[in-house]
């Protein structure tokens, strides 16, 4: 995950956590198995492997965005998260909003990439953990 780092720590928060969900569900096999602990305690599964968050800005967010389109990282998923759908209340207005908004006009907040390895870290390397 890479996020803009400019931002206030619940958005930033808040970004992460809808596109870690989003990669649950198109991924539901990298969600463990639930674990008992000593107690007997029942706890849901997690995630099988680190998630780096990374730290960026928007200019930079924008730029590997449009990258994303590109044929080289077409295998890659990719999940973001933007203006558009942290200003909406319901799902339906997210859905009726973004007819009407061209990508360019779409200000990034945060992008997730999931799949090969080598082609993430071509995108994302040299970029500092979120800290």
């Amino acid at each position: 995950m890479v996020v803009d780092e400019s931002m206030p720590l619940g958005i930033i928060a808040n970004s992460t956590a809808v596109m870690g969900v989003t990669i649950g569900k198109l991924f539901p096999e990298v969600v463990g198995q639930s674990i008992t602990d000593q107690s007997g305690y029942s706890h849901q599964g997690i995630i099988e492997f680190p998630i780096p968050i990374l730290k960026g800005n928007r200019e930079f967010l924008r730029m590997m965005r449009t990258r994303l389109y590109e044929p080289d990282f077409e295998k890659l998923t990719v999940v973001d998260f933007f203006d558009i759908a942290q200003g909406c209340k319901t799902y339906s207005e997210y859905i009726e909003k973004m007819k009407e908004v061209p990508e360019s006009a779409i200000d990034y907040f945060g992008l997730t990439l999931f799949g090969n390895k080598k082609q993430v870290n071509k995108l994302t390397g040299s970029l500092p953990l979120l800290r």
